[in-house]
């Protein structure tokens, strides 16, 4: 049975990853701010070396927009060292290197901490998640417009199936930077902004916002699609049928 520790163990990825392994027979610690016994702060470090203490592999999911990424990546890499694990799996995002936001260079920091860590290691780059997608439409319905960034398609891919690749990489040996993952298909927005209109019965008029600046223009050419790698094949229509009967709106 091999024993692994899963970063951000609690959000989104991090607990399907942990279901995966769990069922396939693994012993799983699950690490996050509040959760015993491996309740860790990774920006701080206090009581890392005990979670990474005897662990084969680490998944590597916690992130958080709010900044602090590298910080944490470095907390996490020096306790591994130390502790002599002998992989960290750790999830990116296509276009890291590519779009100039401030979000994806402290990411783009945190693979080449990864790369130079000195531990085996695994690295996979995937497009954005439904969730994601489902909480920016969400919120720009809560007007009695939608206001959507003009000229921008998405490529979401289903965390669930994210979540079996990095289980299925979490058990074997560093494999560097694998292909990334991306989502079945190459999507306009304002079409994926219709399929959520219409699974939640929601009405309203959809307004493309032309926007300034570096970011949205590497997303414009879109930077931050993997076309060659559409493997996800969940679509968006359908994970929002699941999550509308899950979670009625």
């Amino acid at each position: 049975m091999t024993t692994l520790l899963v970063t951000g163990g609690t959000g989104t990825l991090g607990r399907e990853v942990t279901d995966r392994l769990r069922t396939a027979g693994h012993e799983v610690r699950v690490l996050s701010r509040r959760s015993q016994p491996y309740a860790v702060d990774l920006r701080d470090g206090t009581g890392l070396d005990a979670a990474v203490d005897g662990v084969d592999a680490i998944v590597h999911c916690a992130t958080t927009p709010r900044g602090g990424d590298d910080t944490a990546a470095g907390h996490l890499i020096e306790a591994a060292k130390r502790a002599g694990v002998p992989r960290l799996v750790h999830i990116s995002i296509v276009g890291v290197d590519r779009v100039p936001l401030g979000y994806y260079r402290v990411k783009r920091q945190v693979e080449q901490m990864v790369e130079e860590s000195g531990l085996g290691w695994t690295i996979l780059r995937t497009t954005q998640f439904h969730d994601l997608v489902l909480r920016i439409l969400s919120a720009a319905a809560r007007l009695p417009v939608m206001p959507l960034p003009a000229g921008v398609r998405l490529q979401s891919v289903d965390t669930g199936e994210v979540a079996d690749r990095l289980a299925e990489l979490a058990v074997n040996g560093p494999a560097g930077r694998v292909p990334a993952m991306g989502g079945p298909e190459v999507r306009e927005l304002p079409e994926l902004a219709r399929a959520y209109l219409r699974a939640t019965g929601k009405r309203r008029p959809l307004v493309p916002v032309p926007l300034a600046g570096k970011a949205y223009a590497g997303y414009r050419r879109g930077e931050h699609l993997a076309p060659r790698r559409a493997v996800g094949t969940i679509t968006f229509e359908e994970f929002l049928s699941e999550h509308c009967r899950r979670r009625p709106e």
